[in-house]
């Protein structure tokens, strides 16, 4: 996952991925092809030190939308290993908005955190209108981590009930349990908003596609294999929701396996409209490790969609 895409939950659901599916626009995709590798050998960098595969982290923040650089491939800061200020900055945002201790290293726990399956979505940490750490509701004094895509894109008021269908289903997961999953995923979502969904044959009478795919799809996000970026998304009124084939996925997820309806559930926030929250608890949170389960939507993820689309 940032399609005009934004959540790879990392595996986000780094899914999370997306998704910069940070500014998604139609149903073609603007890539960044961001390397993303485990990044244990730069432990310990720090501004003014110069190591191999730093240009892997920036592209990797400049991904998930650490960095506000125009033009990826003649921006030389992007493509070499020195470790300069923009870096630090981009990483202090980093780990502010995985609330992480904001060093402006590549520490472990913020390498760890790089390192997690998540979606391919972008956290679009810049937007000026993320909510986070602010926003009161009456005397409860409710705080709110959820974010919207740049320019708060939403489906119109009077398209309510959406219409999905599914691509290619390829991968360890069988068809009916893909579907199943997905079937469950909207249920979740219509429950708490104005959404009606409803599977149909016909990708021309759809307002949501959901496909299986591997490696350079043609989207522009080419996914990456087994780990990192699980799946990504494109906000409203795009409305393609692709997950990376080679993912160990399943209903019933081991500790090994990625559970799709989890992923499912992430992803439709997206195409609904919702950035990823800062809030770990969170279905829109980026991040979803092998063997997790998020099923249930949190109480940030309703006031996210509450927010973008108010309740009459």
């Amino acid at each position: 996952m940032a399609p005009r895409i934004s959540c790879s939950v990392v595996s986000i659901l780094v899914l999370f991925l997306a998704v910069q599916p940070s500014t998604i626009n139609s149903r073609s995709l603007r890539s960044t092809k961001p390397s993303l590798t485990s990044f244990q050998s730069l432990e310990g960098a720090l501004k003014g030190q110069t190591k191999q595969g730093i240009k892997e982290v920036k592209r990797y923040l400049k991904a998930f939308g650490y960095f506000n650089y125009e033009d990826d491939e003649n921006d030389a800061a992007l493509m070499d290993d020195k470790f300069d200020e923009a870096l630090e900055r981009a990483i202090k945002s980093y780990q502010k908005f995985y609330r992480l201790q904001v060093t402006g290293k590549l520490d472990v726990d913020t390498v760890k955190q790089m390192s997690a399956t998540r979606c391919g979505v972008p956290d679009v940490v810049h937007h000026r209108h993320a909510k986070r750490n602010a926003g009161k509701h009456s005397k409860f004094h409710i705080v709110v981590r959820y974010t919207f895509f740049p320019g708060d894109p939403k489906w119109p008021t009077s398209q309510t009930n959406l219409k999905y269908t599914f691509g290619p289903i390829i991968g360890k997961a069988p068809p009916s349990d893909v579907k199943e999953a997905c079937r469950k995923a909207f249920q979740s979502w219509s429950s708490v908003s104005q959404f009606k969904f409803e599977e149909v044959q016909s990708e021309d009478s759809a307002n949501i596609v959901i496909g299986f795919y591997q490696g350079d799809h043609g989207d522009g996000y080419p996914f990456d294999g087994v780990g990192n970026i699980l799946a990504h998304a494109s906000s409203p009124t795009s409305g393609l929701l692709h997950f990376d084939a080679d993912e160990p996925w399943s209903a019933s997820p081991s500790a090994s396996d990625v559970d799709l309806e989890s992923v499912a559930l992430h992803e439709i926030g997206h195409v609904l409209g919702l950035g990823h929250s800062t809030d770990q608890n969170a279905v829109m949170f980026a991040v979803l490790t092998n063997g997790a389960v998020k099923r249930d939507l949190r109480q940030d993820d309703i006031n996210g969609i509450h927010a973008l689309y108010p309740r009459k």
